[in-house]
């Protein structure tokens, strides 16, 4: 029997307008904004709305924006949307996942997220630390380029996002993600970037901003959520809220397992995709895993009204 999957995005699917064509249609998703700024005590929704970029941008910002983007989509449409067998949110995406089946309420996680977002920043200061993405390479290949950099330079890089096959982020201090970049074109490496990004996410190097966001998630109330939750520390499906809660403290040093969540999904049989929130990245990450492993899929991503027309 087919199943289903609602899928959660994380940090980089913002723009300023974000959620604004929502909010205008939907009295359910003005009141998600509302709820935002008064948790929050500042005006997110005029931040959404209006930028500037540069503002919206900064990590304290863009989480909390994206968690009520989400949110706002699934106040509006779940009750037209098939429900879900399974849901998974990428990074930040795991707690907007965890709010839209029950097991966290939506004003704990914004200002948790906000937190989040500020606690990952200054864990490390700007210019210290770096992500890259390294594409077309094995995972073998990453690991060993990793190795041979922290090996050289002494410093900290690993393998931080498994996002598909041959699309891995890596992250750790600023001179040793240059070398492993380096030691990974000497492998063969032909496409890689470095990512406009503040802080080294899901590296060792946020263990200080773990220590200060676990003693804050070990205050929140979670519930059993509607249906179990794969989260992204162990790409395992969880539905008891203390083993919930700790994937959350784990996540935050620990790598994104993105292709293994999308593995776990399509071996379930879940065959539909529901993507709440803004962008399309990964709906278009789990048509090519799909399409790769020779499986048909449908996947849709829901942010705007206009979406919804996708799932007539």
């Amino acid at each position: 029997m087919s199943k289903v999957a609602w899928l959660f995005p994380g940090q980089g699917s913002q723009a300023v307008g974000m959620g604004m064509a929502l909010a205008e249609a939907e009295p359910a998703a003005r009141a998600v904004l509302q709820e935002a700024d008064a948790a929050l005590g500042f005006a997110l929704s005029k931040l959404m709305a209006e930028g500037p970029e540069e503002t919206l941008k900064l990590t304290e910002h863009t989480q909390p924006a994206i968690l009520t983007h989400s949110t706002m989509a699934v106040r509006a449409w779940a009750h037209r949307l098939p429900r879900p067998d399974f849901a998974a949110g990428h990074s930040l995406g795991e707690y907007s996942a965890l709010v839209a089946l029950g097991a966290l309420g939506f004003e704990d996680a914004v200002r948790t997220v906000r937190e989040r977002g500020r606690a990952m920043q200054e864990a490390v200061p700007v210019g210290v630390g770096a992500m890259a993405a390294l594409l077309g390479m094995s995972l073998a290949d990453v690991e060993a380029s990793c190795a041979e950099a922290a090996a050289s330079t002494g410093k900290i890089v690993v393998p931080a996002n498994f996002n598909g096959p041959g699309q891995i982020v890596i992250a750790g201090h600023a001179e040793a993600v240059d070398a492993a970049m380096e030691a990974a074109r000497a492998r063969g490496g032909r496409k890689m970037m470095k990512l406009p990004v503040s802080a080294p996410f899901h590296s060792p190097l946020m263990e200080p901003a773990q220590a200060r966001m676990e003693p804050i998630l070990r205050s929140l109330a979670f519930k059993a959520p509607g249906c179990p939750v794969v989260n992204n520390v162990d790409a395992a499906a969880v539905s008891d809220p203390e083993a919930l809660r700790d994937g959350l403290v784990r996540q935050i040093p620990g790598a994104v397992r993105w292709q293994a969540t999308l593995d776990l999904l399509l071996d379930q049989g879940v065959t539909t995709f529901i993507e709440l929130g803004p962008g399309k990245v990964l709906a278009g990450l789990v048509k090519r895993q799909a399409r790769e492993r020779g499986l048909e899929v449908a996947a849709f991503s829901l942010g705007t009204p206009e979406d919804l027309a996708q799932m007539a």
